[in-house]
């Protein structure tokens, strides 16, 4: 199925690694032009935009802070001067750092909720206006079933995931008459480098919540996220998909 992306230019945040580079190489696949952003993996972050590359598009990778207002704006000026264009954009970026809250210190929690939150806005705004003027756009962010029901360990986590659901909901509404569409894609327990690093009991307990007996792996993300960032998801807006086998039910 031609989903019409030949030529779009995309923004991934966090995309040197798991998710992120599966939905930045599925949006190259499908024809996306495609600008990573990324915090530390210098490494991971060049060798998908070659990967990018070889496919025949254009690609590139952006240094930043998502905790940046000024360097999301940066990031969207490169990718309209590199690209030509900016159509899509896909919020991924976010780290975890797990306490019982009786234990977490405020630094704990500002510096998840300055990613995982904040790093939303910033760069939500910054393509929300360009999406508003040339009347068109697509933004997907990833969030997490652990955003709708709560996790143990997990407040500032599970509340800036909530965060991102909310905010989007929102931003759907403002964008809607403008013809931008603005979903979210909140995973369960994907296999990523992450994941392959908690203990074994950890992820086996995961496995146990679903109903297919199994993780998703990143490109079943990807897929889903492509098609959001599609013509064919036109009339989908303000909604939230659960992609985790069932764990959440």
């Amino acid at each position: 199925m031609d989903l019409g992306l030949q030529g779009k230019g995309a923004i991934v945040t966090g995309g040197s690694m798991g998710i992120g580079t599966a939905i930045a190489l599925n949006l190259a696949r499908e024809g996306c032009n495609v600008a990573i952003n990324y915090r530390r993996h210098d490494a991971e972050a060049n060798k998908v935009v070659e990967e990018i590359k070889a496919m025949g598009r254009k690609g590139v990778a952006v240094k930043a802070d998502v905790s940046s207002y000024s360097d999301a704006q940066n990031m969207v000026e490169t990718v309209i001067n590199e690209f030509g264009k900016f159509d899509i954009l896909v919020c991924n970026a976010g780290i975890n750092w797990d306490g019982v809250i009786w234990k977490m210190s405020e630094e704990q929690w500002d510096q998840v909720i300055n990613v995982n939150l904040k790093g939303y806005f910033n760069y939500n705004k910054a393509a929300a206006l360009v999406f508003k003027d040339q009347k068109s756009g697509k933004i997907v962010n990833i969030s997490s079933i652990n955003g709708l029901r709560g996790k143990f360990a997990q407040t500032n986590y599970s509340a800036s995931k909530g965060g991102e659901i909310a905010m989007s909901k929102a931003l759907a509404k403002e964008l809607g008459k403008f013809n931008v569409n603005v979903n979210v894609v909140a995973p369960g327990m994907v296999m990523t480098e992450m994941a392959r690093n908690i203990p074994a009991e950890f992820l086996n307990a995961a496995i146990d919540e679903t109903v297919l007996g199994r993780i998703a792996n990143a490109d079943d993300v990807a897929y889903l996220v492509t098609f959001l960032c599609s013509d064919k998801a036109r009339h989908i807006t303000g909604e939230v998909f659960k992609i985790d086998g069932g764990q959440y039910i």
